[in-house]
Order: structure tokens, then C-alpha cells, then sequence
């Protein structure tokens, strides 16, 4: 009974994560759009819905309905796979996320979590780095030389960045003495760790913006020089598989942010409930993803290899090295 029970509550947990995920992209692209336009001194979507709330369900259904082509020398069975070897990893982190306390229902103690994993930030470092195989198999199967090298300059800047942003959560491990999630939140319980390790704190949040590739390290889709990049062929579903992987690992990013660095679901002042908490800073950091995407202009190939190889990398490693100084 209690086997059969723990099962149904993992296949609730599984089926709730992976709803959520998939139609968190309908929001995010409105929101996206309002902010840019209240920044821009305009309005933003207005036309279809009340200020425009069904232009995401509007955008679906033409992507639905949008010819779904295959260029004409591409290898078919890896130019369809590609999008989904992108964005199963990001699903997949998800399951080690906890997103407050443990909760009692019906007698029984559930945790906000699919699996609580002792090395559950070493899990989501590991498996988060597999979706640069969806990038490479994308940009080589297209068979276009456009696509071919958005896949290899995407695939250098997200192996690049991906070394100093591992790098940046040692020093969080350090003061937790922990990987798993749910105590690294527990040792914020009195002082977040933004207060020890606003060096690691920074070198992640822009290493993330570059995992994520958005502004200003969007190099993987710049219009201008190459086309879209790695996706060049793509259109309909499949396109749409990519840019819902950019905006979950958005919010992959974000809730690392929240539960690294800014105590999770421990709140101040407010008597919120934890949840609320973790909610409100979780949108929080991605207003300010969104914020520095029409904020900032796009660095060149030469500024992004610096950036990562001569700034940040030496960054995480004396932040590491002060760290261990000071415990």
C-alpha cells in the first residue's frame, strides 16, 4: 500500500512538473513582449485579447499549422531528433528542484520535490550540459553551411561558459558543506548566501544568461551575420521545440539563483508562505533576464571568449580560493 501510494505520488509530481513546464512558455512570451514595450515606451501586444493575452495561443496554433519542412539533403532521422535531444535535459533537472518545505497531507509528509538526490546540483550540472548534443546534432544535420557553424560557435560558448559557471556554486558547496538542494536552503535559514558569495553570485548569473543564450550572448541566434544560427532550417513544431528549451532553461537558471544564492523558499519581513516566497524571487530573476535583454546590445565572438576564458574563469577560481581562506 504504502509502495503503490509512493508511486502515485511520484507519477503526480512527474505529471504536474511537465505541465507546468510546457505551457510555462505561454505566459513568458507575453510578458516578454509587455516588458519590452513598457520599456520602449509602447504598448506591446494589444490586438488579440485584452491587451493582447491571446497572442501566445494565437502564435501556437500558427506554428501548429505552419509547414513542417526538411531540407532536401539534411539526415531526416537527426534533423527530428535534434530538438528533442535539446530539450529533454532541461525536463529532466527539473526532477531534483525542490520548491519549499516538506508538507503534510492526509497524514502523510510529502516533499515539494520528484527526488531529493544528495548530489542534486552535481546531477542538474551534469545533465544540463547534454543539451549542447540537441545544438550539435541540429546545426549538422541541416546540411547548410549557416546552420553548421551556428552549431559549432553555440557549442564553444555554451562548453565556455558552462566551466565557470560550475566553478561559481563551489563556494556555495563550500559553506553548505552539501550538493543537495534542500540543505544548501536549510544553511540560509538566518543569512543568504549573496551575502558570502556575491563573487560566485555574479559569475553564475552571467554565465547563465550565456547557457541560456540570451542577450547579450545571444551569438547563437544572431539574425544579422547568421541567419538564426543553428536552427536556420527549422520551422514550425520543431522551431518552436527550441525556443521553449531557451525560456525553461531561463527558468532553470532563475530558480538556481533563488535556491543558491537568495535562501530559496526562506522569506523576510513578509509572513508569505514559503512557496509565495519562492515564486516571487524566481520571477523576480527572470524580470531581470528580461530587463537585460532589451537593456544591453550583443558582444562580438572575440568579447564572449574573453569574457568567459579571461573574466569569468579567473573570477570563480579566486572566489573559490577566498572562499576556502575565509571558512
Amino acid at each position: 500500500m504504502e509502495l503503490t501510494l509512493a508511486i502515485l505520488v511520484i507519477c503526480i509530481k512527474l505529471a504536474l512538473i511537465a505541465g507546468v513546464l510546457l505551457l510555462l512558455p505561454v505566459p513568458l512570451t507575453w510578458l516578454e513582449r509587455k516588458v519590452a514595450g513598457h520599456m520602449q515606451q509602447r504598448l506591446g501586444p494589444m490586438r488579440v485579447g485584452w491587451h493582447g493575452l491571446l497572442q501566445p495561443i494565437a502564435d501556437g496554433i500558427k506554428l501548429l499549422t505552419k509547414e513542417d519542412t526538411i531540407p532536401a539533403g539534411a539526415d531526416r532521422l537527426l534533423f527530428k531528433i535534434a530538438p528533442i535531444v535539446a530539450l529533454v535535459p532541461s525536463f529532466v533537472v527539473f526532477i531534483t528542484i525542490p520548491f519549499g518545505e516538506n508538507v503534510t497531507v492526509l497524514g502523510h509528509e510529502i516533499t515539494l520535490a520528484v527526488s531529493n538526490l544528495n548530489i542534486g546540483l552535481l546531477f542538474i550540472l551534469a545533465v544540463i550540459g547534454l543539451e549542447v548534443f540537441g545544438v550539435i546534432l541540429a546545426g549538422w544535420a541541416s546540411n547548410s553551411k549557416y546552420a553548421l557553424l551556428g552549431g559549432l560557435r553555440t557549442c564553444a560558448q555554451m562548453i565556455s561558459y558552462e566551466i565557470p559557471m560550475g566553478f561559481a556554486v563551489i563556494g556555495v558547496i563550500m559553506l553548505a558543506q552539501s550538493m543537495n538542494l534542500a540543505e544548501i536552503v536549510e544553511a540560509q535559514s538566518e543569512v543568504w548566501f549573496i551575502v558570502y558569495q556575491p563573487i560566485g553570485f555574479l559569475v553564475f548569473l552571467i554565465a547563465g544568461l550565456a547557457e541560456c543564450q540570451r542577450v547579450p550572448f545571444d551569438l547563437a541566434e544572431a539574425e544579422g551575420d547568421l541567419g538564426a544560427g543553428y536552427h536556420t532550417e527549422y520551422s514550425g513544431m520543431r522551431f518552436s521545440l527550441f525556443m521553449m528549451n531557451e525560456y525553461i532553461i531561463m527558468v532553470l537558471i532563475s530558480v538556481l539563483c533563488v535556491l543558491l544564492f537568495f535562501g530559496g523558499w526562506h522569506g523576510i519581513l513578509l509572513p508569505l508562505p514559503p512557496l509565495v516566497w519562492f515564486l516571487l524571487k524566481v520571477a523576480l530573476v527572470i524580470y531581470l533576464f528580461m530587463w537585460f535583454r532589451f537593456t544591453f546590445p550583443r558582444y562580438r565572438y572575440d568579447q564572449l571568449m574573453t569574457i568567459g576564458w579571461k573574466v569569468l574563469l579567473p573570477l570563480s577560481l579566486a572566489n573559490i580560493l577566498i572562499t576556502g581562506l575565509l571558512l
